[in-house]
């Protein structure tokens, strides 16, 4: 809960700090108005770190940039017809807006460019109230015509204006209300939630791509399960991944299996804890997130109800890495993310072939290769996978999975797993063979693979002798 006293004192020492008294004392002596605005404000009195410093002020770019250069050791005017000057002083980054009174034609998300004159008419245009308090410096004085703090005390999100006006302006905000509430752990206010529902089909004039950029700020949170929920509950989430909300399967009295939405969700949140505990201090791994969310798409285009009541699901691990990749091609994600979800998703189930029964040596070493440099993760979203309330099939299971873990940590120390090769070379192939560059040689590269991956080890001189056996045997 907010303490009022010690967020103010936070704020006191906000303003103080080195870079905001050294703008505010510049700005004022220009003659212009400057506060602190938005996210550092919200962060200082939820005692929360603050890394990027937002600035607002009546001055405009040209005044701007004029101030700042003698304080600044960088600076940048890239957003300038929008009004926005950034700069790097005494080693922080920051970024100076002049007041802005923007109008929305409703058919674009883009803003006409208007400059405004107060604080306050600047303050009610944006996202939410939590956002819309600034700090005036060099005062310091708090200004919040929303009441956004009684919303910080409240745990509420609510718009600074009429909701749907404000969605109607940008609906993108109906992404980060579901961001901020699992970012922040706030409930977005009854009315926003009823905005959102109603105008969700707004999101059409939203690109892919700053859709897939609020989807991957919600997955850095602490719990995006929390925001994944609203966007499901609201509908938001069928406009760019109805996979998710699909997999709130219906369950007749006489096929039961587990509630698959949820077991997503808590697929996702056991990753988190997972990745945190093998990676601390680490950035979040947005390529982890969407898989554990994703691992599972598949199940309800492979849902087949069996006669004697249970329910299969076969192959949904290959149909699901397929539809991953499709999905998150149409939200413009990179090639390296799209082929690492994927891949994930299709070998997320080869695993649970190891706890019915101890694989050979070369099973584990086929599993590292085909896991390739996707193997951490592919050890965090496997353990994550197992949500059984049955304790003895849990241990059961983690106890198989210390065991594999075990085994490829010992043939990775004998043999080089990560660097898995035949043991002779393309050049040294065409050499033995007397043969040219062509398919014959990708043909017995991939012959001593296999032998590699079955025996471990051989050496050069019984590699040759194997090869050329194999060669021999196609005559």
């Amino acid at each position: 809960m907010l303490n009022m006293a010690e967020g103010l004192a936070r704020l006191g020492a906000l303003a103080a700090s080195p870079v905001v008294a050294s703008l505010g004392e510049a700005f004022a002596t220009a003659g212009f108005e400057l506060a602190v605005v938005g996210g550092p404000v919200r962060d200082a009195l939820l005692g929360r770190v603050t890394n990027d410093l937002d600035f607002t002020t009546d001055a405009r770019p040209d005044d701007i940039l004029r101030i700042v250069k003698p304080l600044a050791s960088a600076h940048w005017d890239i957003g300038r017809a929008f009004g926005t000057i950034g700069a790097r002083v005494r080693g922080e980054q920051v970024e100076i807006t002049t007041y802005r009174a923007d109008s929305y034609d409703g058919v674009t998300r883009k803003p006409t460019v208007e400059f405004g004159d107060t604080l306050e008419d600047d303050l009610r245009r944006r996202d939410f109230t939590v956002n819309a308090m600034a700090l005036r410096v060099p005062g310091p004085a708090l200004v919040d015509p929303a009441g956004g703090v009684e919303d910080l005390v409240a745990g509420t999100l609510r718009t600074p204006v009429d909701p749907a006006v404000s969605f109607g302006d940008d609906p993108l905000r109906m992404l980060r209300a579901a961001r901020f509430a699992a970012q922040l752990g706030f409930d977005p206010a009854p009315e926003v939630l009823e905005a959102v529902e109603r105008l969700r089909e707004t999101l059409a004039i939203v690109s892919p791509e700053r859709i897939q950029g609020e989807l991957v700020k919600l997955l850095q949170t602490d719990a995006p399960d929390r925001g994944i929920r609203i966007l499901v509950e609201t509908g938001l989430i069928e406009l760019f991944l109805p996979e998710v909300p699909a997999l709130r399967l219906e369950v007749d009295e006489h096929h039961h299996h587990k509630d698959v939405y949820e077991h997503s969700l808590t697929v996702l949140r056991q990753a988190i804890d997972l990745e945190r505990e093998r990676n601390p201090g680490a950035a979040p791994d947005v390529t982890l997130r969407l898989a554990a969310l994703l691992h599972d798409i598949g199940k309800p285009a492979t849902r087949k109800l069996e006669p004697a009541g249970g329910v299969s699901f076969h192959h949904h691990d290959v149909k699901g890495a397929r539809m991953a990749r499709k999905r998150l091609q149409a939200l413009r994600f990179d090639g390296d993310t799209i082929s690492s979800v994927a891949q994930l998703i299709e070998q997320h189930l080869r695993f649970f072939g190891y706890a019915e029964g101890a694989w050979t040596d070369s099973a584990v070493r086929r599993y590292v290769r085909d896991a390739g440099p996707e193997l951490d993760r592919l050890h965090i979203l496997t353990r994550a996978d197992v949500t059984t309330r049955n304790r003895r099939k849990a241990a059961r299971l983690a106890s198989a999975y210390d065991d594999i873990e075990r085994r490829i940590a010992e043939l990775a120390e004998q043999e080089e797993l990560q660097a898995m090769r035949p043991e002779l070379d393309g050049n040294r192939i065409q050499e033995i063979l007397g043969i040219r560059p062509g398919p014959e040689v990708g043909q017995a590269y991939r012959f001593l693979l296999d032998v590699r991956l079955d025996e471990g080890v051989i050496g050069p001189d019984a590699a040759e002798q194997r090869l050329r056996e194999w060669w021999a045997t196609r005559a």
